[in-house]
C-alpha cells in the first residue's frame, strides 16, 4: 500500500486514533513496564545489547532501546499492558526515479520466500491467523511491514513469515510481472488480441493519481523537495512502472533490506526475550554488518520562491464547474530529528489553520473565494526537512494571485498581533486529552507516530515525550511572550525556500495521460521481436497457468480453531433511567480520566422531504453556535472543555428482520473528568438554542463539506458501489443510499453551487424540532468506576434541560416495532420502522466518472444477524475471498483489491477496488458463486475461512467503544454468545447450502453498481441506468 505524505508526525491525532484494547489495568502498576525497567544498559540479551531505558509515564509504557551487536540493527521496544502486541521491521528505502521499485518490492517480497515457498503467503497467513492487523506501506522514504496480534503463539508465527518475508524473499520473476507491471495480451489465451500493460501496483497507482489531492501534494512535495528522493513518486509513477525491471527490483532488494538498514519495533504485554531470540536466530545471525548508503542528504535552501503550475482532471462531482483550481504557498522547515522544534512548529502550524478561530481559516476559507484549504494543509512532517503549507481548493483561476496576497498579510499580522492565550490553552488542552484518550491499535499509532524520525537517526523515544514537550513549549512562552511570533518570522515571513504551487482543470486531461500510455505501450510493443512477441504470450500462459494451480501453503505455520477463544468476555452493563424516563447505559472502563458520552434520537417523525438533509444539519449543528455563544465562541470551548463534539446520521439494520430497521442521529463526545459539567453544559445549549442564522459561516461549511465529500469518492469508490448496489434490496438500503452514497454526494454538490442557500438553511429549525429533545433519546456513558456518578448526575441534568413535545408526534411511516431499548428489562421500547409490503427489485446503475479504473459492486439479499444462515454466510464470504476471488480479481484480473463480506443487516456484497475490468468483473462474481454452489473447498479451507472471521470478531474494542453494540443495536452478550456458537458449527453442507439457496440464479434479489469511466455494454444494455 502506498501512502503519500504520510502525516508521521502528527502526534496527537494519530496518539488518539478511533479507540483501545486495554485490559482492566491498573494505572498505577502495569506488569510489562515493570519489567522492561528491570533491563540495564549494557546488558547483553540474545545478540542485542540494551542502549537505554526510560518510562514514559504519559503513555503508561517504557521504552527499551536496543541495537544488534552482529549487524547494527536498531530496535525499540515498548512494554505496556495491552494485549494487542504489534511487531514492525521498517527499511530505509530511497528511489532514485519514479518506476515505483520500493512498492512493487513491497508487493513482490510478501509472495513468497526461502522457508515458504508457496504463492502469495501474505494473503495466505490472513487466513491462518488471528492477526488484529497485518498490511505493508511504502511511504516516501521508507517501507514499513507491521502485524498486531493477541495471541503469543500467532505473535511467533506471523514473525517468522514477516522476516522470512522481508529478508529472504523469492522474488520470482511471474510475481513481478504480476505484482508490478507486464505487457500481455488482453486475452492471454489469443495471441491475436493487442498487448496491453496490467499489474497490480500499476493499476493501484492509476486508481491512485485519479485523486486531484494526491496528485497536488506528490507535486507540492516533488517540487519543494527536489534534490534528492523526494522529487520522484516512490509508489510509482504509472507511466514510469513500464520503465521498471525485475534485475532492477532485485538490485534494490540487496542494497536497501539488509539489518544494517532495518529498525526494527515491538509494543505490548509479550515478553521482549522471546521476540529477541526469534529475530536473532530466524534472520538476524545470518547477516554481517553493511555501511548502508541510504541516507537522505539536506534539501539545499532555496536562494529565491519557486512558483509552478500543474494541471489535473476536472471533477465532475466537485461544486462550481468553473471554479476548480487550487493554489498553496508552502514554506519548507527544519530536519524532524530536533523534536522539540519540530513539536513548537506543529503546534504553531495547528494555531495558524484550525478551526474557525485560526488567522488562516478567517482569511482564506471564510473569503468566498474557494471552498477549503488546498490538500496539505498544515505541518507535515513525513520528509527529512518537514514543510508547511497553506491555500484554496474549489477558486478561480484569476483569484490566484489574491490567495498568494491573503497568505502574506496574513502572516504579516500574526507576526504583529501574536495568539490569543485562550487559543493556545486549548490547543494544549487537546494535547493532554489525546494522551490519555486510547484507540485499539495504539501499538500502530506509535509506531506510525516515531517513524519518520527515527528514518532519519532521530531519537524515537524522544518523540514519545509529550509531557516534556508541552512543559519545555509552556516555559519558552513564559520567558518569552513572543516565541511564537519569532518563529514566524524565522520560518515563514524570513524563508526563501517558498513554493507557490497552483493547479487547474484540464477538460482534456484524462485523454491526454491516456494518449502518453498509448504512446509508451506503442514505444513498448514496436521494440519487440517476433521472439519477444512469442516469449510474452508464453509467459502470460505460465502467469495464467500458476495463478489457476491449487497452491500448496502447508508449509506456512497455522492456528487451530482450537485456539480460538470459546467464550466472549462478559461487558458488565448497567441502565439507569435520567429524567424519569430517559435509559443511559454505564459502561464502567479503564478510560484513563476520561469521559465518554454518546445520545441516539429518533428520526421517525421526520418528514420525508427533510431526510436528505440530515447529514448536512449533523454536519453543521456543532459548528454554527449556540445560546450566547457565536460559532467562534462555541468552537473554542469546544476546544478548550472536550476532545470534540459531533453527530452522525445511522441507519441501524434489526437483528432478526430485513425489512426493519432503526433511524436516528448519534451524537458523541469525550472530555476530561474535570470538563464533564461543561461538555454537558454545551450539549444543552446545543439541543435547546442552537443557532441557524449564521448564513455566511453555513455557506463556508457547506462548501467545506461538498468539497470533502467530492474528494473522498476516488479513496472510497467500492464503498459508493457498494451502498448503491444495495439501494433497491431492503429498506434500510434506500435511507442509507440518502445519507451517505452518491445520492449524498450530489445533493451537496447542487447546495454548494446555490446562489441563495436560505431554503435550505431554513429546513435545519424543522429538523431541530423533530431530533433535539428527549423523546425517543437514549444516552451511554463509558467512565471509570470513580467517576460513573458524577457522570450519571450529569447527564441526568442534561436530560432535564431538554424539552418534550407537547403532543406525542407520530411516526411518518405508520409500521413501528418496539423493542427492549437497553436490556429485556428496560422499561423503554427502541421504535423500529418495518415495512412489511416492501418488495426488493434489482437495480443495475452505472455512474460515470472521469476515472482510469473502476469500482464494481453486487449485492444479494440474505439473513441478518440472528438468522442460523448468517453464520454461515460470514464463513462463506470469508472463503469465497481467499480461495476465488483474490485469485480472480486481483492476481489474474490486476485490480487492487477485491472480495466478498455479509453486513450485519444481510446484505452479502461482491466487490473490487480499483479495477482496470468493470462488467468483466461481475462474471468473476457469477463464477465465484458457481464455485461456492460446487463444494470446491476443503475442511482445511473452512478452518482457514472461521480464523479469519474471529479474527474480526474478536478484534480489539477501546474501553471507550466497549458497550457500543448492544447501545446502538440492543445486542446482548448472550445473542453474541450463540452467534460464535453458530459460527464454529458451520460445516461444508451449510456452506454450500446457503450458497445455492441465497446466491443461486433466481434465488435471492441481486443490486449492481458500477463506478467508473465509459463502459461500451452497459451504455448498450437497456437494463443499465447510467449516470
Amino acid at each position: 500500500m502506498w501512502r503519500s505524505g504520510w502525516r508521521a508526525s502528527g502526534a496527537l491525532r494519530r496518539l488518539g486514533g478511533r479507540s483501545a484494547n486495554l485490559r482492566a489495568w491498573r494505572w498505577g502498576s502495569t506488569t510489562a513496564c515493570e519489567r522492561a525497567l528491570r533491563f540495564q544498559v549494557g546488558e547483553k540479551i540474545q545478540g542485542f545489547t540494551v542502549g537505554q531505558v526510560t518510562s514514559v509515564p504519559e503513555l503508561c509504557l517504557t521504552a527499551v532501546k536496543l541495537s544488534h551487536d552482529g549487524t547494527g540493527a536498531r530496535y525499540l521496544h515498548l512494554a505496556r499492558e495491552d494485549r494487542n502486541n504489534l511487531f514492525s521491521v521498517q527499511f530505509r528505502t530511497t528511489p532514485v526515479d519514479s518506476s515505483g521499485v520500493p512498492h512493487v518490492l513491497e508487493h513482490t517480497v510478501l509472495c513468497g520466500s526461502r522457508k515458504y515457498p508457496c504463492r502469495d503467503p501474505f494473503f495466505k497467513m490472513l487466513n491462518r491467523s488471528l492477526s488484529t492487523f497485518m498490511n505493508a506501506f511504502t511511504a516516501s522514504d521508507y517501507t514499513l511491514y507491521p502485524f498486531s496480534t493477541q495471541n503469543p503463539k500467532d505473535f511467533q508465527n506471523l514473525l517468522s513469515v514477516y522476516l522470512d518475508a522481508v529478508f529472504f524473499p523469492c522474488l520470482r520473476e511471474l510475481d513481478f510481472w504480476q505484482e508490478g507491471w507486464r505487457l500481455e495480451h488482453e486475452d492471454p489465451n489469443d495471441p491475436q488480441t493487442p498487448l496491453v500493460f496490467k499489474g497490480v501496483v500499476f493499476n493501484e497507482m492509476k486508481g491512485a493519481f485519479a485523486d486531484n489531492e494526491r496528485t497536488f501534494s506528490q507535486h507540492l512535495q516533488s517540487r519543494l523537495l527536489p534534490d534528492h528522493t523526494y522529487a520522484v513518486v516512490s509508489g510509482g509513477d504509472p507511466l514510469c512502472i513500464p520503465d521498471l525491471t525485475w534485475e532492477q527490483l532485485r538490485q534494490f532488494h540487496a542494497t536497501h533490506y539488509h539489518p544494517s538498514n532495518a529498525r526494527f519495533f515491538t509494543y505490548g504485554d509479550f515478553p521482549l526475550e522471546q521476540h529477541l531470540k526469534q529475530i536473532h536466530e530466524e534472520a538476524l545471525s545470518k547477516f554481517e554488518k553493511i555501511e548502508p548508503r541510504t541516507a537522505v542528504p539536506a534539501q539545499r535552501p532555496w536562494p529565491e520562491p519557486r512558483e509552478f503550475q500543474i494541471t489535473c482532471a476536472r471533477d465532475s462531482l466537485a461544486a462550481g464547474s468553473s471554479e476548480q483550481t487550487t493554489v498553496s504557498v508552502s514554506f519548507l522547515l527544519p530536519d524532524i530529528t530536533n523534536t522539540f522544534e519540530a513539536f513548537t512548529l506543529s503546534l504553531l502550524s495547528s494555531l495558524l489553520i484550525s478551526g474557525p478561530n485560526s488567522p488562516f481559516y478567517k482569511a482564506l476559507v471564510e473569503s468566498g473565494l474557494g471552498t477549503d484549504f488546498s490538500p496539505d494543509a498544515g505541518y507535515n512532517g513525513c520528509t527529512r526537512e518537514a514543510y508547511f503549507s497553506v491555500g484554496l481548493q474549489g477558486i478561480a483561476e484569476k483569484d490566484i494571485q489574491t490567495v498568494r496576497d491573503l497568505v502574506d498579510r496574513t502572516l504579516d499580522d500574526v507576526i504583529l498581533q501574536g495568539f490569543e492565550d485562550d487559543r493556545i490553552e486549548a490547543l494544549l488542552h487537546k494535547v493532554e486529552i489525546q494522551m490519555k484518550h486510547q484507540s485499539a491499535s495504539f501499538g500502530l499509532a506509535l509506531a506510525s507516530h516515531v517513524a519518520s524520525c527515527w528514518n532519519h537517526d532521530g531519537d524515537p523515544v524522544e518523540c514519545l515525550k509529550l509531557g516534556s514537550q508541552v512543559a519545555r513549549f509552556r516555559q519558552c512562552l513564559e520567558e518569552n511572550p513572543k516565541f511564537l511570533q519569532e518563529k514566524l518570522k524565522q520560518y515563514f515571513k524570513d524563508n526563501r525556500h517558498k513554493l507557490i504551487l497552483s493547479m487547474k482543470p484540464d477538460d482534456q486531461y484524462a485523454e491526454k495521460q491516456a494518449q502518453v500510455e498509448a504512446e509508451k505501450l506503442k514505444q513498448k510493443v514496436d521494440s519487440l521481436s517476433p521472439e519477444d512477441k512469442q516469449r510474452i504470450y508464453e509467459k502470460g500462459l505460465e502467469l495464467q497457468t500458476q495463478q489457476s494451480r491449487p497452491q500448496d501453503a502447508s508449509c506456512l505455520p497455522a492456528l487451530k480453531v482450537s485456539d480460538i477463544e470459546p467464550r466472549i468476555p462478559v461487558t458488565e452493563l448497567d441502565v439507569v433511567l435520567a429524567g424519569g424516563e430517559t435509559p443511559v447505559q454505564l459502561c464502567a472502563q479503564p478510560t484513563n480520566g476520561l469521559v465518554y458520552f454518546r445520545a441516539l434520537s429518533s428520526l421517525n417523525t421526520l418528514p420525508e422531504e427533510l431526510r436528505p438533509y440530515v447529514p448536512l444539519f449533523c454536519a453543521v449543528l456543532t459548528k454554527l453556535g449556540c445560546g450566547v455563544l457565536g460559532y467562534r465562541e462555541q468552537a473554542q470551548q469546544v476546544e478548550l472543555k472536550t476532545g470534540g463534539m459531533a453527530a452522525a446520521p445511522c441507519v441501524l439494520p434489526d437483528d432478526s428482520h430485513l425489512d426493519t430497521y432503526e433511524q436516528g442521529v448519534l451524537f458523541s463526545s469525550f472530555c476530561l473528568d474535570r470538563n464533564l459539567p461543561d461538555m454537558m453544559h454545551l450539549w444543552s445549549e446545543i439541543f435547546n438554542n442552537p443557532r441557524f442564522e449564521e448564513e455566511e459561516h453555513f455557506r463556508v461549511l457547506v462548501r467545506m463539506a461538498a468539497q470533502e465529500l467530492s474528494n473522498g469518492v476516488p479513496d472510497a469508490g467500492h464503498v459508493y458501489a457498494s451502498v448503491r448496489a444495495g439501494r433497491t434490496l431492503a429498506p434500510a438500503g434506500d435511507l442509507q443510499e440518502t445519507f451517505e452514497g452518491m445520492d449524498q454526494v450530489r445533493l451537496m454538490q447542487r447546495v454548494a453551487d446555490m446562489a441563495d442557500v436560505r431554503p435550505v438553511l431554513r429546513k435545519l429549525p424543522r429538523i431541530k424540532k423533530h431530533l433535539l429533545s428527549c423523546d425517543h433519546l437514549r444516552c451511554s456513558v463509558n467512565a471509570t468506576p470513580q467517576q460513573m456518578s458524577r457522570a450519571g448526575t450529569a447527564v441526568d441534568t442534561f436530560v432535564r434541560s431538554l424539552g418534550r413535545s407537547q403532543k406525542e408526534r407520530k411516526p411518518l411511516r405508520p409500521h413501528v416495532v418496539e423493542k427492549p431499548a437497553l436490556g429485556g428489562s428496560s422499561p423503554v421500547m427502541r421504535r423500529l420502522v418495518m415495512e412489511p409490503t416492501f418488495t426488493p427489485c434489482q437495480v443495475k446503475t452505472h455512474f460515470l466518472l472521469p476515472f482510469p479504473v473502476s469500482y464494481v459492486a453486487e449485492c444479494v439479499r440474505t439473513a441478518p444477524y440472528s438468522h442460523p444462515d448468517h453464520a454461515s454466510l460470514k464463513v462463506l464470504a470469508r472463503l469465497m475471498t481467499a480461495k476465488f476471488l483474490h485469485t480472480e480479481i486481483r492476481e489474474k484480473g490486476g485490480a487492487y483489491g477485491g472480495g466478498a463480506k455479509l453486513s450485519y443487516g444481510g446484505m452479502f456484497t461482491l466487490y473490487s477496488y480499483r479495477d482496470p475490468r468493470s462488467t468483466e468483473t461481475l462474471q468473476s462474481f457469477v463464477k465465484a458463486v458457481d464455485w461456492a454452489r460446487s463444494g470446491r473447498f476443503t475442511q482445511q479451507d473452512i478452518d482457514e475461512a472461521k480464523l479469519s472471521v474471529f479474527s474480526a470478531v474478536d478484534s480489539p474494542v477501546a474501553p471507550s467503544d466497549r458497550g457500543l453494540d448492544h447501545f446502538l443495536y440492543g445486542l446482548s452478550d448472550e445473542m453474541k454468545q450463540k452467534h460464535r456458537e453458530q459460527l464454529f458449527a458451520v460445516h461444508r453442507e451449510a456452506l454450500v447450502d446457503v450458497s445455492t439457496r441465497y446466491l443461486g440464479p433466481g434465488r435471492s434479489t441481486h443490486g449492481l453498481a458500477l463506478l467508473g469511466p465509459d463502459n461500451a455494454r452497459t451504455a448498450k444494455d437497456p437494463s443499465w441506468i447510467v449516470r
